[in-house]
């Protein structure tokens, strides 16, 4: 089989592409899809994406932690945001946590509804993440988040990282996948050094949260990729406890 790689540049874009037999991963860097998969990999039991703040609230009598973010803050009156740390072993292990994002659970939503199968990257488990790309017998489509419907460049560094990666395995490349990967070729020795040049990342340091920016940065401290599995997240070979 001639498998495909494609980068959608934003979800505004979705509509134009067949995802239908594709895997697609959703990407949102800084910072939704790096907490998710760390919060994964430390041990959460499941991360139930919602659309709306106020969707949250359906959950709060089942002992979930509920998790709200907009505009780069936590919503007043939830447990916390998308900040990786608060996604630790001590804060999440052995829980659900309900979440909803400016960006990135959008994007999610927006996948799912036609999607083969749908993932979790960031630069956290980017390796785990391309092995088993390698090994699938689909053609993927990277799902950048963005901002508000509108092209970012960390989501497209990421989105070219995984290109770079899996270049050997796949057969066909459309223009944005070339674009990203070159944007990814000239960040990569210096990636925090090059999205001092991102919009998001001006957003993100006027809030203090440098560190954050920072660890999500990181490579390849994660082996969990986290699935969409029902209406929950979960790591790629459990199944949702709920």
């Amino acid at each position: 089989m001639q498998k495909s790689i494609e980068v959608c540049l934003t979800p505004a874009l979705l509509d134009l592409y067949a995802i239908e037999d594709s895997i697609v991963v959703v990407i949102d860097v800084l910072r939704a899809t790096s907490s998710i998969v760390y919060g994964i990999d430390n041990g959460a039991t499941a991360i139930i994406p919602v659309a709306n703040v106020e969707d949250c609230l359906n959950y709060s009598d089942k002992g979930f932690l509920l998790a709200a973010e907009r505009d780069g803050q936590v919503v007043e009156g939830y447990d916390f945001g998308n900040s990786p740390f608060s996604y630790t072993t001590e804060k999440v292990g052995g829980r659900t946590v309900v979440l909803t994002t400016t960006n990135g659970t959008k994007a999610l939503h927006m996948a799912r509804k036609r999607a083969h199968q749908v993932v979790m990257g960031s630069f956290l488990n980017l390796q785990a993440l391309c092995n088993w790309l390698k090994i699938q017998d689909k053609s993927v489509l990277l799902l950048c988040a963005g901002w508000k419907d509108k092209f970012n460049l960390e989501d497209t560094l990421f989105a070219g990282a995984v290109v770079a990666e899996l270049r050997k395995e796949f057969t066909h490349f459309d223009d944005s996948s070339v674009a990203a990967e070159d944007l990814y070729k000239l960040a990569k020795d210096d990636l925090r050094s090059y999205l001092h040049k991102s919009s998001h990342s001006h957003r993100l340091a006027e809030l203090n949260i440098e560190e954050d920016v920072r660890f999500c940065l990181q490579l390849n401290l994660c082996q969990a990729i986290p699935v969409m599995d029902g209406d929950a997240l979960v790591s790629l070979k459990a199944t949702p406890v709920l």
